[in-house]
C-alpha cells in the first residue's frame, strides 16, 4: 500500500501554491531495485494533481537534472496539422509568463554550467535539463541550489508558456530547418517510406517533424491563427496526469520532494485518458506479402523484413522477442549471419521486435546489409531466413539459451555504472510511461525475469511465410522507381510479392532437418561469459590522478592504473603501435585502413560471443600507427587479446573477402560527399590545419589500385618495427598488466623502432593577420544547405594562461551565439561555437549550416564578435565571476565511469603531452582571469577589427545556387594563385574574388595546398608537461 506523507517546505522557499498545501503528497515506493554499486536513493511520489514523480538524491553528483516526459507524441498530430507536437515542443521553450524572456531559461542554465534539450517521439515529447548541482564556493549566502532556479524556470513551460507571438515564425524556420537537415539523410528517407505506405488510419502513417509550409503557410492561406491552433494542442494534450517528471540532485529527498509539490503544483490536471491506438494496425492485410524497391541517396544495400508482432507492453518480465531476436540476430557457427557471410552475400545483420505505441503490436524486424552479391541473391537470403525460422519452430525454446541471455543481463545491470545526470532523467521520465511496477523502474527492461516458453512459440508463429513485408534498398536495382514518397521525395516501386516467389518461400519455411541446409543450427554455448567477478574494494582517501610507469624500455611503455573509483569488475586496454609507414603516403594510410578492415573482418564470428558477454575489442590504423583496444568484463580480457594478435599475425587475406572489404570502403568514401555538409566540414579544417595528412579524395584515388596481394606484402611491414605503448586501467593486478604487455611482444615479436624515429604530430601556425580562405563547392546535387568554419587561431594549447582564456571565451560566448545567430537570426538549424583543438595548437570556431551563402554567414559571425566586444565591456563583476564558475565547475566535473577515465587518462598519455593535471590546473588558471585579461584577449585574438588576429575560413557551398556560378566565372578569369601548378588537383580548392576586411586583410584564398602550407611555419611537436621518469614506478610492488 502507498503511504501518504505530509512535505516538509522550506520556510524560505515562498510559494504562491501555498492553497495545495494541505493536500497530501503520495509517496508511491521508496523501495527501488538497483545496481548493487549504487548508492543514490530514490522515492516515487504522485503529486494531488496526478503528477508521478522519480526523485533521485545523489550526495556526490556534480550536475543536477530534470526531465519532464509528456504522454502526446506526432501520432497525436491532425491530419491536416503534421509536426504540430514537435513544434509545440520547440515553442514552449520560448517564454512564460513568470519568466516571459525568450532566453531567460537557457541565460540560467548557462550561467550555471548547465544545458538543455528536447525530442518529440511517436506518444512522448520528453524536455530536459542538466545543471550545476550545488551553488559555487564563493556564491552569496542567500543563493540557493542551482537546481531550485532550473526548476522553477522549467515548471513554468507546463503551468502558463506565452507562445510569444514574436518567436512564432523564427521558432517554425528553425522546424523547417531541422526538417531540410533531413531531406537528404537515407535514416529519415526510408523510415518515413515504410510509414507512408502503411494503413492510413493508423498515426504510423505521420509526417512527424513538419515544415514551414505545413505548419505555417497552408494553414494560414486557409485564414487560420496558427499559434492559437499551437495553444489549443497544448491545452487539449498537456495535462499533470500524462507527465512523468524525474528530479536528480544532491539534496535530500524530502527536499527534493517539497520542491516538486511547491514547483509543479500549478500544472493542470485535466484527467485525459493515457493515448492508446487499439483500432487499428499499422499494417493491415492489403499491406502484407507486399515488396517495395527503394532508391538510397547513399550508395547502400539493404534487405528487411518486416512481420507484424505480439504486442508485449505488458510482457516485460519474459520479454519474448529477446530470446527470438539472439537467435535470428546471432553471427557465431550455425548462425543466418555465419551462412549468408561465408556465401559472399551479407556484411551485417540485425534483428528485434520494436514497439509502435501503447494499444498496437509491435514489428519485428530483420535488416541484411549486402554486398553486390548479397543483391543479386536476395531471394535466396529470403529463404535462408525462413529456413532458420523452421528450425527455431521445430526446436522447443531452450531454457539454457534464457538462462544464458538471463544471466548476462543480470550481471550487466548488477554492475551498471552511472551515465550522465540528463541522459538518466531523460531515459527514465520515458521509462515511467510504461506500465512497469515503480519498484523495476531502474532494472525494468534490462533484466529478464521468467521463462515463458509460450509466448515465445507464439512470437515466432508471427514470423511466417504470409505475414510479412519486404523492401530492398539499392541505388542500381531494379533501375526503375514508379512512385515519388510526398515528404522526402524518395524513389520507390511498390507492389505485392510475387506467387512464384511466395511459394518458393513457403517450402523453405516449410523445410525440416532433412532438407534444410545442413549449416544452420543453434548456437553454442558461449565460452565467453565471465565467472570472476570479484573486485578487491579498497578504501581510498584520494583516487590517484594519474598511472603509473610500469615498463619503460625500448620497445615498450605500459602504464598501469588500478581502479580506485568505480570498483567493477572490467578493465580497459589500449595498445598504440607507433610506427612511420601508414601517415607515409595515401596509399601506406589506406593499406593500413584495409589490414585492420580485413582483421576485424576473419574476427566477427569469433569475437561475437564474447560481445555478447560484455568484451569488445576494437583495432584501427591512424597516422601514428595502428591501435587496438580491449574493454569489458576483465575475467577473459587476456583470452581475447591473444586471439586479436595471433590474427593480426598470420592474417591471410582471401581475394574474395578483399573484393567484397575493398567494394564496402570504396562505397563508405564516395558516401562521405552524401553526408550533412556539417558533418564533411570538419575534415577539411583538420587537413588545413595538419603539416601532413589526407582527406577522403585522396584517399578515395588510390583504392581503384590496390590488391589482395598489396595488402598480404604490406601488413609484415607494418608489424617488424615499432613501438609499443600501452595501458592497462581497472579491475586488474600490475603483474596482469605487465603479462599484457609480454603477450604482445612475445606474439608480434617487433623489432624496436628507435626513438629518434617515431613520428612527431604538429600542427601548422597560421601567423597574426592571416586570412585564409578554402573554398569548396559540394558534391550532393540535392543538398540545400551551405556550411561554414570559421576558426580563428590563438596557439600554443600547452600554453596554460591563454588555454585558460579560450576556454572562458567559449563558456561566455557559447549562449549569447547560439541564441543571436540560430533562435534570433534563424540562420539554420545547425550552429555550434566554441573552442577547437589540432594536436598541437588551440583556435576558436563557429560552424553553421544553412541556406544563405557561407560569404553572409561569415559577415553574420563578424557582426556577432563585433557587438560582443560592448556586451563584455558592459559585462558585471558578477556576471563575470559568474561564467568563471560555471566554466571551473565543467572542467572540475567528476568522470561518471571506468570508460571515461579511461578514455581520458589514455588521451593524455597518447597525445604525449602526459598532462594528467590538465582539468584541475585549467580551472586555476581560469580563476586567476579578470575581466580586463579577457577584454585585453578578445581585442587581440577574436575582433574582426584586430590587425592582429588569424583566420582560416571553409566555405563549403551547395550546387543549386547562384554561389556556385560565380565560382566557375571567376575560375576561367584567374590563373595567378596556384603560382607553381599548371593544373588542379581534385583536393584543390576554388577561386573567387575577394575584397579586403574589417582588419585591413586580404583573404588569401587558397587554391594551391601544397603552396599554402610551405608558406606556413609549423609548430613544435607536443612536450610532456613532467619527465617520464616522474611517473616510473619500475620495481615489483603489487
Amino acid at each position: 500500500m502507498p503511504t501518504v506523507s505530509q512535505p516538509q517546505t522550506p520556510a524560505a522557499l515562498d510559494s504562491p501554491l501555498r492553497e495545495h498545501r494541505h493536500r497530501p503528497v503520495e509517496r508511491l515506493t521508496d523501495r527501488l531495485e538497483t545496481p548493487s554499486l549504487d548508492d543514490r536513493s530514490y522515492r516515487v511520489i504522485k503529486l494531488p494533481n496526478q503528477l508521478e514523480v522519480l526523485l533521485v538524491h545523489d550526495a556526490e553528483t556534480d550536475k543536477a537534472s530534470a526531465a519532464m516526459d509528456v504522454n502526446v507524441g506526432n501520432f497525436s498530430d491532425p491530419e491536416d496539422f503534421p509536426g504540430i507536437s514537435h513544434a509545440v515542443e520547440h515553442l514552449l521553450f520560448m517564454g512564460t509568463k513568470k519568466y516571459p524572456v525568450e532566453n531567460a531559461y537557457s541565460q540560467y542554465l548557462s550561467s550555471h554550467s548547465g544545458s538543455s534539450n528536447a525530442y518529440t517521439g511517436a506518444t512522448s515529447t520528453n524536455y530536459y535539463f542538466e545543471v550545476a548541482a550545488k551553488a559555487a564556493e564563493d556564491a552569496s549566502a542567500g543563493e540557493s541550489s542551482p537546481l531550485y532556479g532550473a526548476l522553477d524556470r522549467f515548471a513554468q513551460f507546463f503551468i502558463d508558456p506565452l507562445f510569444l507571438d514574436s518567436t512564432l515564425d523564427r521558432e517554425l524556420r528553425a522546424v523547417d530547418s531541422e526538417n531540410k537537415k533531413n531531406l537528404q539523410s537515407d535514416q529519415w528517407r526510408l523510415h518515413q517510406l515504410e510509414k507512408s505506405l502503411s494503413n492510413p488510419k493508423h498515426p504510423y502513417c505521420h509526417f512527424s517533424t513538419g515544415n514551414f509550409e505545413v505548419l505555417k503557410t497552408e494553414p494560414e492561406a486557409k485564414g487560420i491563427d496558427v499559434r492559437q491552433k499551437f495553444m489549443e494542442y497544448h491545452e487539449k494534450h498537456y495535462s499533470a496526469n500524462r507527465m512523468k517528471l524525474v528530479i536528480l540532485g544532491r539534496e535530500p529527498l524530502d527536499t527534493l520532494e517539497a520542491w516538486a509539490a511547491d514547483l509543479f503544483a500549478g500544472v493542470r490536471n485535466k484527467d485525459l485518458p493515457q493515448n492508446r491506438w487499439e483500432d487499428e494496425v499499422p499494417f493491415g492485410e492489403k499491406d502484407l506479402l507486399t515488396q517495395c524497391f527503394a532508391k538510397p541517396v547513399m550508395d547502400s544495400r539493404e534487405l528487411d523484413l518486416s512481420f507484424p508482432f505480439i504486442d508485449e507492453e505488458f510482457l516485460f518480465e519474459s520479454q519474448p522477442s529477446r530470446y527470438i531476436s539472439h537467435l535470428i540476430g546471432h553471427e557465431g557457427p550455425g548462425s543466418i549471419m555465419s551462412y549468408i557471410k561465408a556465401k559472399g552475400w551479407a556484411n551485417g545483420l540485425s534483428a528485434g521486435a520494436y514497439p509502435v505505441c501503447p494499444g498496437t503490436p509491435g514489428i519485428f524486424n530483420c535488416q541484411i546489409r549486402l554486398t553486390e552479391d548479397g543483391l543479386k541473391n536476395y531471394k535466396e537470403i529470403v529463404k535462408v531466413f525462413f529456413q532458420y525460422i523452421s528450425l527455431l519452430k521445430e526446436t522447443p525454446p531452450q531454457e539454457w539459451i534464457f538462462e544464458e541471455q538471463k544471466g548476462l543481463a543480470d550481471v550487466a545491470f548488477k554492475f551498471k555504472q552511472k551515465t550522465p545526470a540528463s541522459r538518466f532523467t531523460s531515459k527514465i521520465s520515458a521509462v515511467m510511461q510504461t506500465p512497469l511496477p515503480r519498484q523495476w523502474l531502474l532494472s525494468g527492461h534490462s533484466r529478464l525475469r521468467k521463462f515463458d516458453s509460450a509466448k515465445i512459440v507464439e512470437g515466432l508463429a508471427c514470423l511466417r511465410p504470409d505475414n510479412f513485408r519486404m523492401t530492398v534498398v539499392s541505388q542500381k536495382f531494379p533501375g526503375t522507381w514508379e512512385s515519388k514518397e510526398k515528404w522526402y521525395g524518395t524513389e520507390y516501386t511498390y507492389g505485392k510479392i510475387p506467387a512464384d516467389f511466395i511459394t518458393e518461400i513457403k517450402r523453405a519455411a516449410a523445410s525440416t532437418s532433412k532438407t534444410r541446409l545442413s549449416e544452420l543450427h543453434l548456437p553454442h554455448v558461449n565460452q565467453f561469459i565471465p565467472t570472476k567477478l570479484e573486485v578487491e574494494k579498497k578504501d581510498i582517501k584520494e583516487p590517484a590522478i594519474s598511472p603509473k610507469l610500469i615498463r619503460n624500455d625500448d620497445l615498450v611503455r605500459t602504464w598501469y592504473k588500478k581502479d580506485d573509483t568505480f570498483w567493477v569488475p572490467k578493465a580497459n586496454l589500449f595498445v598504440n603501435c607507433r610506427n612511420t609507414l601508414p601517415n607515409a603516403t595515401a596509399e601506406n594510410l589506406l593499406k593500413a585502413r584495409l589490414f585492420t578492415d580485413m582483421v576485424r573482418d576473419s574476427l566477427e564470428e569469433y569475437s561475437y560471443d564474447a560481445e555478447l558477454a560484455g568484451l569488445d575489442y576494437s583495432i584501427s590504423s591512424h597516422s601514428m600507427g595502428i591501435e587496438i583496444a580491449v574493454s569489458g568484463y576483465n575475467d577473459k580480457l587476456s583470452v581475447l587479446l591473444e586471439k586479436v594478435l595471433v590474427t593480426m599475425r598470420d592474417l591471410e587475406i582471401k581475394p574474395e573477402r578483399f573484393e567484397i572489404i575493398k567494394e564496402r570502403v570504396l562505397r563508405g568514401l564516395k558516401n562521405w560527399d552524401f553526408q550533412q555538409p556539417y558533418n564533411q566540414v570538419g575534415d577539411f579544417t583538420r587537413w588545413l590545419n595538419t603539416e601532413k595528412g589526407y582527406i577522403t579524395e585522396q584517399i578515395l584515388a588510390e583504392l581503384p589500385h590496390l590488391t589482395a596481394a598489396d595488402i598480404q606484402q604490406f601488413y609484415p611491414h607494418l608489424l617488424r618495427q615499432m613501438h609499443v605503448e600501452t595501458f592497462v586501467h581497472g579491475n586488474l593486478y600490475k603483474e596482469d598488466a605487465l603479462k599484457l604487455s609480454d603477450l604482445i611482444e612475445n606474439l608480434l615479436k617487433p623489432r624496436i623502432l628507435p626513438q629518434t624515429q617515431w613520428p612527431i604530430n604538429r600542427s601548422l601556425v597560421f601567423p597574426p593577420g592571416g586570412n585564409y580562405v578554402y573554398h569548396k563547392t559540394l558534391k550532393d546535387p540535392a543538398n540545400v544547405n551551405h556550411c561554414i568554419e570559421y576558426l580563428l587561431f590563438i596557439g600554443d594549447k600547452s600554453n596554460r594562461p591563454l588555454r585558460a582564456r579560450s576556454l572562458l571565451l567559449d563558456q561566455m560566448t557559447h549562449e549569447p551565439a547560439f541564441d543571436q545567430l540560430r533562435t534570433k537570426e534563424q540562420l539554420g538549424y545547425v550552429v555550434f561555437s566554441g573552442v577547437r583543438t589540432t594536436s598541437t595548437t588551440i583556435g576558436y570556431r563557429f560552424i553553421i549550416q544553412s541556406e544563405k551563402t557561407p560569404q553572409y554567414l561569415e559577415e553574420r559571425i563578424d557582426s556577432f564578435l563585433h557587438n560582443y566586444a560592448k556586451t563584455l565591456a558592459d559585462m558585471t563583476e558578477s556576471e563575470f565571476e559568474g561564467h568563471k564558475r560555471s566554466l571551473i565547475t565543467k572542467r572540475l566535473e567528476k568522470m561518471k565511469n571506468l570508460d571515461q577515465e579511461s578514455g581520458r587518462l589514455w588521451s593524455y598519455i597518447d597525445n604525449e603531452y602526459l598532462d594528467f593535471e590538465l582539468t584541475h590546473l585549467d580551472a586555476s588558471n581560469i580563476k586567476l582571469l579578470t575581466k580586463a585579461d579577457m577584454i585585453q584577449f578578445f581585442s587581440h585574438y577574436i575582433l574582426p577589427a584586430s590587425p592582429a588576429r588569424s583566420k582560416l575560413a571553409i566555405h563549403l557551398n551547395a550546387q543549386n545556387t547562384k554561389a556556385a556560378d560565380a565560382v566557375t566565372v571567376v575560375e576561367n578569369g584567374v590563373k595567378a594563385l596556384g603560382l607553381n601548378k599548371d593544373k588542379k588537383d581534385e583536393e584543390d580548392g576554388e577561386v573567387v574574388p575577394v575584397k579586403t576586411e574589417g582588419n585591413g586583410t586580404t583573404p588569401y584564398i587558397i587554391t594551391d595546398v601544397r603552396e599554402f602550407k610551405s608558406r606556413l611555419q609549423v609548430s613544435a611537436g607536443p612536450q610532456p608537461v613532467k619527465h617520464i621518469s616522474e611517473f616510473e614506478e619500475l620495481d615489483s610492488k603489487l
